[in-house]
Order: structure tokens, then C-alpha cells, then sequence
């Protein structure tokens, strides 16, 4: 099943209003990313992904091509590059999100991007019903810690030796 990061943009905040500008990215190979590379980061406005990759790109070929490397090798070498751009594209995405004023809310496991969308707002909007106030930058924990009544005693003090284990006494049976 594919996996969903969920982003929002930080202006937005996370109330119903903004839910319309949450962003889905699927995690995994992106075809169209390598098989037209350059196409694929303009359509996405992966401005900064695109100078680097035409750059990558230009640098290898004029190294291999000035070792007096074949144009096949080129070829090939190209084609390896695409490929690691087809893996990388979800990674290049999520890169300019967390470099513009987003902030990613969560990660959703779904069949679909629609199955992902509705995965994430049934457990979002619990969220939200559970508590009156909602902090995206809390992590629900649970409950809080189990404290043990121990009648107001206090605990039992340490041992004085030097000695960290399961034998606190030195010489103690084994």
C-alpha cells in the first residue's frame, strides 16, 4: 500500500478552513519523474530541484564525455540518473515543503490517495473532537504516567557501595 505525507501550510493553521490546502505526497517511484525529468520538476514548481538537476546532470555528462567515455556509457549513465530522479521525487517534494512555511501533520498508509485523504481526516477529526484544544505540534502520548500510592512513604534509600547490579553487596552469593 502506498504511504501519504500529510502537509499543511503553517499560515493556515489546522482548523476546517485550511483543509482545503493540505497537500498529500506519495511516498515511492515517481514514472513520469523519470522518464521526463525535467517536465516533471517544472510541472511540480520544483524550481530549485531543477537547477540541480540539470546542473547534475550537465557536470556527469561532460566528465564522462571529456574521459573520453562512449556516448553509450553517457546514455546509460543518464538513464541511471533518471531513475534515482524516479526515487527521489517524493524526497525533492517533501524538501520544498519543509522549506517554505509548511509543516508536515502526518504520515497515512492508504490504497489510494482517496482512501489516504479520508484515513486521515476521520483520524484527524477524532482528534480534534477529543480535546477542546488542539496543538499541532503536541504528540498524543495517552494517558499520563501511572503514579503508585505508597502511602506518603518515601522509597527505600539506595545502597552506599560503588557496586551497580544484581549483587549490590561486594562478596555477595552469586
Amino acid at each position: 500500500m502506498p504511504v501519504y505525507t500529510v502537509h499543511a501550510p503553517l499560515t493556515a493553521g489546522a482548523d476546517l478552513r485550511a483543509t482545503d490546502r493540505f497537500v498529500f505526497v506519495r511516498d515511492g517511484f515517481h514514472f513520469w519523474a523519470a522518464v521526463l525529468g525535467v517536465i516533471w520538476l517544472a510541472w511540480h514548481r520544483l524550481w530549485l530541484g531543477l537547477i540541480g538537476w540539470i546542473i547534475v546532470v550537465a557536470a556527469v555528462d561532460a566528465m564522462l564525455l571529456g574521459l573520453g567515455i562512449g556516448r553509450g556509457t553517457v546514455f546509460s549513465a543518464d538513464v541511471l540518473l533518471a531513475i534515482l530522479l524516479g526515487f527521489e521525487a517524493s524526497s525533492l517534494e517533501r524538501w520544498s515543503f519543509s522549506r517554505g512555511n509548511w509543516h508536515q501533520l502526518d504520515i497515512v498508509v492508504g490504497d489510494d490517495r482517496d482512501a489516504a485523504e479520508r484515513r486521515f481526516f476521520e483520524r484527524w477529526a477524532a482528534r480534534r473532537g477529543a480535546a477542546p484544544y488542539y496543538d499541532n505540534h503536541t504528540v498524543d502520548r495517552g494517558a499520563p504516567p501511572p503514579t503508585r500510592d505508597n502511602g506518603g512513604h518515601h522509597p527505600p534509600p539506595m545502597p552506599h557501595s560503588s557496586i551497580i547490579g544484581l549483587f549490590p553487596e561486594p562478596g555477595g552469593g552469586r
